[in-house]
């Protein structure tokens, strides 16, 4: 029997391959979510002269993100208004948001911080292990890395729509966002940074 001519086998293949292509599975793209504020907890924790630690939240927030994941791929901005900062004590609110500190006073200040940054050490059906990114805080931008310590997917039992969950973690020093009050006083420059965050897929 004659063999088909190289040609046309090429030609009954990409045939085929048209047929076929409309039963293949589209390839995944990133999923959009909004930030849910009630949901997201942005907290923190800095020295206090070697003797304790101030810890604190921020209580107004949002963002968003976008993530795949079949890759692990995706993106995180988080905005924190900062006249929000709750220590639990009145008296302490008050001097962070004062002359002192932010000085959220001041005509034209920028009140919020903002961290914007991409995952990282992910990869096919595993999860993001790190957020490299930068954080924008009192007229400064400086490099951040968040380690990640949890990330959850799921149907949102009420919305019917995607949710993720995560908690991550990291550090800066303050002295670097122009922030040094209390260093001549032995304070420690460390502000540890933790976000606990839950956002929904956009319908």
């Amino acid at each position: 029997m004659k063999s088909p001519h190289p040609a046309s086998a090429a030609l009954r293949a990409l045939a085929a391959a048209l047929v076929l292509a409309p039963a293949l599975p589209a390839l995944a793209a990133p999923v959009a979510y909004d930030i849910d504020p009630s949901h997201t907890y942005p907290s923190f924790e800095a020295d206090h002269m070697g003797m304790s630690y101030w810890r604190g939240k921020l209580n107004k927030n949002a963002g968003s993100i976008k993530y795949d994941k079949t890759t692990g791929a995706g993106s995180v901005e988080v905005t924190m208004d900062l006249s929000s900062i709750d220590f639990g004590q009145p008296a302490m609110n008050s001097w962070a948001i004062g002359k002192d500190f932010f000085n959220l006073t001041e005509k034209g200040k920028d009140p919020s911080a903002t961290f914007k940054g991409r995952f990282e050490g992910g990869g096919k059906d595993k999860a993001p292990t790190q957020v490299v990114g930068e954080l924008s805080l009192n007229g400064q931008t400086r490099p951040m890395t968040l380690t990640i310590h949890q990330l959850k997917c799921m149907p949102h039992p009420m919305l019917k729509r995607d949710f993720c969950g995560a908690d991550a973690s990291g550090s800066f020093q303050r002295d670097e966002f122009g922030l040094s009050a209390g260093k001549d006083w032995g304070f420690k420059m460390e502000v540890k940074l933790r976000i606990q965050v839950e956002a929904v897929a956009r319908e």
